[in-house]
């Protein structure tokens, strides 16, 4: 099973992907953690990628796709994958069926998980994190005992950058610059699905895995 989930920042991507990752016993595959890995290994697409990060730049697509191939001749993803983050703009898309293409495989089914904006931005600039040990929050789904005070060590609890409306709003406006295109862009080839990342965290996975599975 060849997956890739799309949806707008806050979505809930991660989380699902995560939780099929675990129903479907194939890897999740975000290029956030596939970027960190290569530079923390040193890898040549790695110190190519980690040049472009330090000087605040986008990495190209064609050293991406290059980290997605290494990615995909990896033991384990023969019997499938779920792309978390890629591909983000139609022309990333191409190259990843170009390289699918060449590996001999395909893509079963691109899953887009519907939020509206009002929870998106609800979910993010809800989220706080510990400035001492890292550990994540939510006002909302998950707070803090005491408030902005860190259950596991007693740090003060920050919203980052990234988290506050405004930030929020501009990645927002890019993704619908950017990404949402592909959802067109599927819906053509006829892979593309819909489902809603609305309600508990269970009812959406519920609603995931009966789509992935075709029932």
């Amino acid at each position: 099973m060849n997956l890739i989930l799309l949806g707008a920042p806050g979505a809930g991507k991660g989380t699902q992907s995560k939780l099929l990752q675990e129903k479907l016993h194939i890897p999740q595959i975000s290029t956030g953690d596939m970027l960190r890995a290569a530079k923390q290994a040193k890898t040549p697409l790695g110190i190519q990628a980690e040049t472009f990060m330090n000087a605040g730049k986008l990495v190209p697509d064609e050293v991406v796709i290059g980290l997605i191939r290494e990615r995909l001749a990896a033991a384990d993803t023969q019997q499938g994958f779920i792309l978390d983050g890629f591909p983000r703009t139609v022309a990333q898309a191409e190259a990843l069926g170009t390289l699918l293409k060449e590996l001999g495989r395909s893509l079963n089914a691109v899953v887009n998980l519907e939020v509206p904006e009002a929870e998106l931005i609800a979910r993010l600039t809800g989220r706080r994190n510990c400035s001492n040990c890292g550990a994540g929050y939510h006002l909302q789904f998950s707070p803090p005992r005491q408030d902005s005070v860190c259950d596991r060590c007693g740090g003060p609890l920050i919203q980052r950058e990234d988290d506050r409306e405004h930030t929020i709003r501009k990645r927002l406006k890019i993704y619908q610059e950017q990404t949402a295109p592909l959802v067109a862009y599927y819906e053509k080839s006829g892979l593309l699905k819909s489902s809603l990342g609305t309600g508990p965290t269970d009812e959406v996975f519920n609603s995931l895995v009966v789509i992935v599975e075709g029932r």
